[in-house]
């Protein structure tokens, strides 16, 4: 079938991005599914600092990509081994699809299949190959998804069906941001009622990670941003305490207010500088979670002796350690219960023609998430 995809041909083009253009609306070709997969018509796909990364060349990419990572739609054809999902079928896609044979699926962590991570390294999808081409040169899927379309050939596995209930606008954030955010707080950390805790960086992921710490009914949560607008809307969404990071004494504050730092602390910004933030306000004996991912080059410098004396423990979260079939319909189900109320993070809806500018506005820091309509 042939539809319209935004594609990139180059990394790091200069802003602004309405300018510069890094990705070009194309008429592009997709393949229908292979037996273990599915094709989605997308409604709704999230903006994403992890969108915004490749743009700026801090993660490099495989070229000519179609972009895109979070997403919902409609099921429209599924392949002959699919069982999980039937056309017509309302689903969110999330960005990491597991083979569901390998040592980390056996043991119930498919967020980390390394099967599936190799393929989409290689901008393939894991049953091998690619699906789109541009004038008959084929083009590279962006994390098995490559949802900047109207269509998307995605692994079963990536489709998680959800009910006609939800607008496909506020369920596309389920497919990174919400998994990502309050997974990080729920299933990496366990933050316990009583908490208290710390999140670094209010875009759509720290704002979920905020969210997931209510619903965990933690007894202190501080927001931490650069953006004034964002900590208020943090405070609305139940934060009790905002600081802002462009303060030189932010930490010292932070300490002082917590006495003697939080339980947990969560870097959510993709930056070295908010994870030294986030390490620095957690009390001794407390746990440091990051799910950002920053530049590949940067690193943290960490003193063992002082971590080792005061216990306290920084660890990575990736996809908020989901297993994506049994969290988003848990997290779907708090979101139908107005607990976890996304659709207040959403800061606009944009055409498929408009995304250059949408990457603008999120590098101004300006936005906390938009979803292009692919349809308009």
């Amino acid at each position: 079938m042939r539809m319209r995809a935004a594609v990139m041909f180059e990394q790091g083009k200069s802003r602004p991005y309405a300018d510069s253009k890094p990705f070009s609306i194309e008429e592009v070709e997709l393949d229908g599914p292979r037996a273990s997969e599915v094709l989605v018509e997308i409604r709704a796909a999230g903006l994403c600092h992890s969108d915004l990364s490749s743009i700026e060349g801090r993660r490099p990419r495989p070229l000519p990509i179609v972009g895109g990572h979070e997403s919902a739609g409609i099921v429209r054809e599924v392949g002959s081994e699919v069982r999980n999902v039937t056309p017509g079928t309302p689903c969110v896609i999330v960005f990491v699809s597991n083979c569901g044979e390998c040592s980390y699926c056996k043991i119930g962590r498919p967020n980390l299949c390394l099967t599936h991570r190799a393929a989409k390294e290689a901008g393939e999808l894991p049953a091998g190959g690619r699906r789109l081409r541009l004038d008959g040169r084929e083009l590279y899927h962006y994390s098995a998804v490559s949802c900047f379309a109207e269509y998307a050939v995605v692994p079963a596995s990536a489709v998680i069906p959800i009910g006609e209930d939800i607008p496909l606008e506020d369920a596309a954030l389920f497919g990174c941001a919400v998994i990502t955010g309050a997974g990080a707080v729920i299933n990496t950390a366990h933050v316990p009622p009583g908490a208290t805790m710390a999140v670094v960086g209010l875009g759509g992921v720290g704002l979920n990670a905020l969210l997931a710490g209510v619903v965990c009914g933690a007894a202190r949560i501080i927001a931490v941003d650069t953006n004034d607008a964002k900590l208020g809307l943090a405070r609305q969404l139940g934060a009790s305490d905002t600081f802002n990071a462009t303060d030189a004494d932010v930490i010292g504050q932070i300490v002082e207010a917590t006495d003697g730092g939080v339980d947990f602390g969560f870097e959510m910004a993709g930056s070295v500088a908010a994870l030294e933030i986030a390490y620095a306000v957690t009390r001794s004996g407390g746990v440091t979670t990051t799910a950002g991912l920053p530049h590949g080059a940067r690193s943290i410098d960490i003193d063992v002796v002082a971590m080792v004396q005061n216990e306290k423990t920084l660890q990575g979260s990736y996809m908020g350690s989901c297993i994506a079939a049994r969290d988003v319909p848990r997290l779907l189900a708090l979101y139908r219960q107005g607990k976890l109320p996304v659709d207040r993070l959403k800061s606009a809806v944009l055409g498929l023609d408009q995304i250059n500018e949408g990457f603008d506005h999120l590098a101004e820091g300006s936005v906390v998430r938009q979803i292009l309509a692919t349809h308009t």
